[in-house]
């Protein structure tokens, strides 16, 4: 432990001191964030909420003119300068390593190297960028005070990042207008997260922070501020476990529900409407090309983050490379076949366990099979996400015989006598299928079958998990290859 040199933050003539030793290094998590922001919190009882988002939001420099123009008096907490190495937004002390660490993780920007910085990576494996998220929650507690904001509202921080990408990619450049994801360098330890390809203006970091903002933002704007603690409503949104949780999915202020909760707070019309708001061409209605980039643009969006599940990448599990390149699929193809996996038998709630689980089935399945990778497309854990195996295009090893006509999608545990979750079940048959439409890699009128239908001798995938599935939209009775 080292103690450093102050931080000075003036907040609208309160006097706050903090004296804190923290560690030299911060790893770029939430939970570093959130303990900095309880830090702050503890030592300035006296300090709004609003007042410390907005010095936070600030620091990420993220002043531009839709800001002011919606947070108005929010954005007059005090100037920001430099001083012998610390920041003074008002006469708030800080630690000198707490400080840097706070501009590293707030201020977001792309190296040329495609290295992604002013992102965290979230218990659950999402990468969130900070600066939509604390300007969504600034939009949530300002809204809160004025009581009179333009319904939406707290959209804007996402739609403001949207419309720009959407813009630039009507010049052709980059060659997506959403994405890409990216890799960290160490998952237990991570500090570097580079992109996976060439970067829009709308990273899924930076979409996954708007998204948190506009989710927070609204709840925040309906609550009793003088009840709200941040730090409180970020562990609680971030940090909570599975286990802490039951299946009921009506009131998860969550951010592994983050697609949901999304989706009962917005539509199609409302988030066109808000991205013209952001980028101010309400003031030139007729720009009949950039209403339809707008318009193209938001189907992607509500295609990519709202009706597609969230798939965990095999760099963040931990996956081995396959032992020899994979043949390509050719899809779309006409078969999904389930399975559960038996052995792990016990559902997995987080991303440590399920990743624990998937790299014990690759070897199990590259040492003892002798197969080039793990053998299923998809794997579903009990955390709220699916798991990147082989994924759409490379053909699996799941289901002998069929392997090059259909996917292979299992759930993690074994299902002879109950059941996988509904939310787990739903994030196959819902939105995986419908998505592997959507994209091309199902046929319309795929058909779903279980393990045991195809292969003689297996229970797979289960007595009650293959019992449910007889219920499912695209089930039949009968394998159409026999």
């Amino acid at each position: 432990m080292t103690q450093g040199a102050l931080w000075i933050i003036t907040m609208s003539g309160i006097c706050i001191v903090i004296e804190s030793s923290v560690t030299a290094v911060h790893l770029r998590n939430m939970e570093h964030f959130i303990t900095a922001v309880t830090h702050l919190e503890d030592s300035n009882p006296g300090l709004s909420p609003l007042a410390l988002v907005a010095s936070l939001r600030k620091i990420a420099d993220q002043s531009d003119s839709l800001t002011r123009d919606f947070v108005g008096s929010s954005d007059n907490q005090g100037d920001i300068h430099y001083v012998n190495n610390s920041f003074i937004i008002g006469q708030m002390n800080i630690n000198h390593n707490l400080s840097n660490f706070l501009e590293e993780v707030t201020h977001h920007f792309i190296t040329r190297d495609h290295d992604e910085r002013g992102v965290v990576l979230t218990p659950d494996g999402t990468t969130v960028a900070l600066a939509p998220l604390l300007l969504g929650l600034e939009y949530g507690l300002q809204a809160n005070k004025d009581r009179n904001q333009p319904h939406g509202f707290y959209l804007l921080p996402l739609a403001k990042y949207l419309g720009i990408s959407f813009l630039q990619f009507g010049n052709a450049t980059p060659p997506e207008r959403l994405g890409p994801d990216g890799c960290w360098d160490s998952v237990s330890a991570p500090m570097v997260y580079t992109l996976s390809g060439v970067p829009s203006l709308a990273t899924d970091a930076l979409v996954h922070g708007g998204m948190d903002g506009a989710i927070l933002g609204k709840h925040l704007s309906v609550v009793n501020c003088s009840e709200v603690n941040l730090s409180t409503l970020l562990r609680s949104y971030y940090l909570g476990t599975m286990e802490e949780l039951d299946y009921d999915l009506s009131n998860h202020l969550r951010g592994r529900y983050r697609r949901q909760n999304l989706k009962n707070i917005t539509n199609l019309s409302l988030l066109q409407e808000k991205v013209a708001d952001a980028l101010h061409i309400h003031q030139q209605k007729g720009d009949i090309i950039v209403e339809s980039l707008i318009e193209n643009g938001i189907k992607d969006f509500m295609l990519r983050y709202m009706e597609c599940p969230a798939i965990i990448p095999r760099c963040m599990w931990g996956a081995a490379p396959p032992l020899v390149p994979v043949n390509p699929l050719s899809p779309p193809l006409p078969f999904l076949y389930i399975h559960h996996t038996a052995i792990p038998s016990k559902p997995c709630l987080n991303l440590q366990m399920c990743s624990k689980n998937m790299k014990a089935m690759q070897h199990f399945h590259q040492k003892q099979r002798g197969w080039y990778d793990i053998g299923y497309s998809f794997v579903v854990g009990s955390d709220g996400y699916i798991y990147e195996g082989r994924g759409w295009m490379s053909v699996g090893a799941h289901t002998k015989g069929r392997n090059t006509v259909g996917y292979g999608v299992a759930f993690i545990g074994d299902y002879t006598a109950h059941l996988p979750a509904q939310h787990d079940m739903e994030l196959v048959h819902h939105h995986l299928v419908n998505c592997g439409v959507s994209k091309g890699f199902l046929k319309e009128n795929f058909t779903i079958l279980g393990h045991r239908q195809v292969v003689a001798g297996t229970k797979c995938p289960g007595e009650s998990l293959y019992s449910e599935i007889t219920t499912w939209e695209h089930y039949k009775e009968t394998d159409p290859f026999k």
